[in-house]
């Protein structure tokens, strides 16, 4: 499978979710090797971090790989693995994962007419998805590059749940700086600018960035594959 093929913009906007779940099980054989599952006991459960101020509100209605909508930006495939510290770091299948994150103008979706967020999106729901992770611990997400709002650097909400509906984890997940930086040069991105607060400088990362940090791999032209593996007591 030609990863970059798939992430390409032009592909993201015009193929069905049938199609896109095809290839998404394609590329995950792929991409394993981008990732550490340990599988011998020795993980280390995620860091637990907030919500923040715009949680998913109905989660259990945007079962999607595909969670672009009609936002526009860099194309990102979001590949994460869920293990479980409780049982030797392995494969943790059959938990929802849910993901949230912010358009390129740092807006979310289900949110805004506020001082918090002045446009108003409270009606749509883009960039928000919930997939449920097979016998290898992984699910995935074709979306956007996100980009960032005053005070926080570049991130991802994840929250893991049971399907009972039981929060395992609620974490964030970090971009390198180099890549964050390119993207935002770019077209599309370039008129919001740079974040305005560094990884390290980040009110959520600063005393856990090691273990936050995402793997990306890709390019501008292509978009970009993110891995990362969190850990939780199952």
């Amino acid at each position: 499978m030609d990863r970059k093929k798939f992430i390409r913009n032009g592909i993201l906007g015009i193929a069905s979710l049938a199609t896109a779940s095809k290839l998404l099980e394609s590329c995950s054989k792929s991409d394993n090797g981008d990732t550490n599952t340990s599988g011998d006991g020795s993980c280390t459960v995620s860091p637990a971090e907030t919500k923040g101020p715009f949680p998913i509100k109905t989660p259990s209605q945007l079962v999607l790989e595909n969670i672009k909508s009609d936002r526009i930006g860099v194309a990102l495939l979001i590949n994460l693995i869920i293990e479980n510290k409780n049982n030797n770091c392995s494969p943790l299948e059959g938990v929802f994962v849910d993901v949230w994150h912010c358009d390129k103008d740092g807006n979310y979706s289900e949110y805004g007419g506020t001082s918090m967020q002045q446009t108003d999106y409270t009606s749509v729901h883009f960039l928000r998805g919930r997939q449920t992770t097979n016998s290898k611990g992984e699910v995935s997400f074709i979306s956007i590059f996100p980009g960032w709002y005053q005070g926080r650097a570049p991130h991802i909400h994840v929250e893991v749940m049971t399907t009972g509906g039981s929060s395992l984890l609620v974490t964030q997940i970090a971009f390198p700086e180099t890549v964050s930086s390119e993207v935002y040069s770019s077209t599309n991105y370039a008129a919001h600018g740079q974040a305005d607060t560094s990884n390290t400088r980040d009110n959520v990362f600063s005393d856990s960035l090691a273990n936050e940090l995402a793997t990306l791999t890709g390019n501008l032209t292509d978009g970009y594959t993110l891995s990362k593996t969190i850990t939780v007591n199952g």
